[in-house]
C-alpha cells in the first residue's frame, strides 16, 4: 500500500490495522493488539502451520499467512510486530519498512549492531516508524522513576548498577536460543538487553565509551553436553561500562547461576543526593520501585505504592498502546531504533572484550 494510502486510512478509521509475525513471543503481542480498542488484528504469520490454526482459532477476524512476503504484498495491514528468532528480525523488519508499513520489533533489535544500524538506516529513509520492544521501561514503577530522575531528586549521577539472573533457566535448550548464529548470543542479548535500556533511559540514554566485560558458558556448556545438544553461547555474562556523563554502570545478566530466587531483576541509579531502583518484588514479573532519599540527615527508602496496581504484563501492553499512539498521532516511538543500535554497540563491545580480555572501546 502507498505510503499517503495508508496514512489516509488510518486517519479515516482512526484504528490500526496489525498483522503479527512469529506466535512464539508473538502470541502474546496478538492478545494485547486484540484488546485495544485503536488496533485491529488483521493477520497473523508463521510457518508452524499448527501454530496458525490454533490462534487462527483464537482470533478468526485475522487472516493467516505461512509467508510473510504475502502478508506484505496483501495491502491488509498498516503495521507489523516481528516477533521471530533474532536473526530474522533484520531481513523482515528490513522487507516491512520498504513495503510501507510501521514495525515494531521484539528485542534484541538484531544480532549485531550492523544489521541494527542497517535497520535504522531504512527506517530512515522509508520515512516509516521502527520501535523496539523495550516494554520494561513502560511499568508503571519505571514511569515513575523515570520522572523522579528527571526532577533532578538524586543530585549528580555517578553509578548505576542492571541485572538480570536466573538460577537455573535457559530457554528452550537445543534450540536457536543456544545457537549463537541464530541468537547472536545467550542472557546478555535475551535479558541484559532489557535491564541495561531500563538502566540507560533512566539516564537519558548517554552514550557508552569503553566495556570491559568477561562472559562464561561452564553450566549452559556441561548441560547441552549431557543431553548431547547445541549450545554455543554464554550462560553469563558481567560489564563494567563507562558512559559519556561520568557514571560506571556494570551489568550483570544470566541464564544458570547461583541466586536467592529462581529469578532477580535489579536496576539501580545513585546520585549524589540519592538513588532509584527497579526490582521484580517476587518470583514474577511484578515490579516496585524504591527511591532513597536523605531526609532530615537520614537515608530514607521510600516505597511508593501506584495506583492501579500493575498487572503481569503492564509493561509489554503499555508498549502497545504506545506504539499504535505513535502510529495515530504521527509521533516518534520513545524506544526508538536508535535506543536499539546504541545497545546492539554496547553488546558487540561486550562479546569483544571479553573475547579479547581487556577493555575495548565503542565503535561508531
Amino acid at each position: 500500500m502507498a505510503n499517503k494510502e495508508k496514512g489516509d486510512r488510518i486517519a479515516v478509521a482512526n484504528r490500526v490495522r496489525i498483522g503479527v509475525i512469529g506466535l512464539g513471543m508473538g502470541r502474546h503481542h496478538a492478545r494485547w493488539y486484540s484488546a485495544l480498542p485503536q488496533a485491529e488484528l488483521v493477520a497473523l504469520c508463521d510457518l508452524d502451520e499448527g501454530l496458525l490454526a490454533e490462534y487462527g482459532a483464537l482470533y478468526p477476524q485475522a487472516e493467516t499467512y505461512t509467508s510473510y512476503e504475502a502478508l506484505f504484498e496483501s495491502g491488509k495491514v498498516d503495521a507489523v510486530s516481528v516477533a521471530l528468532p533474532n536473526v530474522l528480525h533484520a531481513p523482515v523488519t528490513i522487507a516491512a519498512l520498504r513495503a510501507g508499513l510501521d514495525v515494531l520489533c521484539e528485542k534484541p533489535m538484531a544480532i549485531n549492531a550492523q544489521q541494527a544500524e542497517e535497520m535504522a538506516q531504512v527506517a530512515r529513509e522509508t520515512g516509516r516508524k521502527l520501535m523496539i520492544h523495550f516494554n520494561y521501561r513502560f511499568t508503571k514503577p519505571a514511569r515513575f522513576l523515570k520522572r523522579y530522575v528527571e526532577e533532578g531528586h538524586l543530585g549528580e549521577l555517578y553509578y548505576a548498577k542492571t541485572r538480570w539472573l536466573r538460577t537455573r533457566g535457559i530457554p528452550k535448550m537445543g534450540g536457536w536460543f543456544g545457537i549463537k548464529e541464530l541468537s547472536g548470543g545467550g542472557p546478555l542479548i535475551d535479558l541484559g538487553v532489557h535491564r541495561l535500556d531500563l538502566a540507560l533511559w533512566l539516564m537519558d540514554y548517554p552514550r557508552a565509551l569503553t566495556v570491559s566485560a568477561s562472559t562464561h558458558d561452564l553450566l549452559g556448556a556441561r548441560l547441552a553436553k549431557e543431553s548431547g545438544l547445541r549450545y554455543d553461547v554464554e550462560d553469563l555474562a558481567v560489564a563494567f561500562i563507562r558512559l559519556e556523563n561520568g557514571v560506571t554502570l556494570t551489568l550483570e545478566a544470566s541464564w544458570a547461576g547461583g541466586t536467592e530466587r529462581q529469578e532477580e531483576m535489579f536496576t539501580g541509579i545513585y546520585g549524589d543526593d540519592g538513588a532509584v531502583i527497579q526490582r521484580n518484588r517476587g518470583e514474577g514479573y511484578d515490579f516496585e520501585a524504591l527511591a532513597l532519599k536523605d531526609v532530615a540527615g537520614h537515608l530514607v527508602e521510600m516505597s511508593p505504592r501506584l495506583y492501579p496496581r500493575d498487572e503481569s504484563d503492564a509493561g509489554s501492553s503499555g508498549a502497545i498502546v504506545h506504539f499504535i499512539h505513535c502510529i495515530l498521532e504521527d509521533c516518534p516511538p520513545e524506544a526508538s531504533a536508535q535506543h536499539g543500535v546504541e545497545l546492539m554497540r554496547i553488546i558487540d563491545a561486550v562479546f569483544a572484550s571479553a573475547q579479547q580480555g581487556r577493555e575495548v572501546t565503542i565503535q561508531r
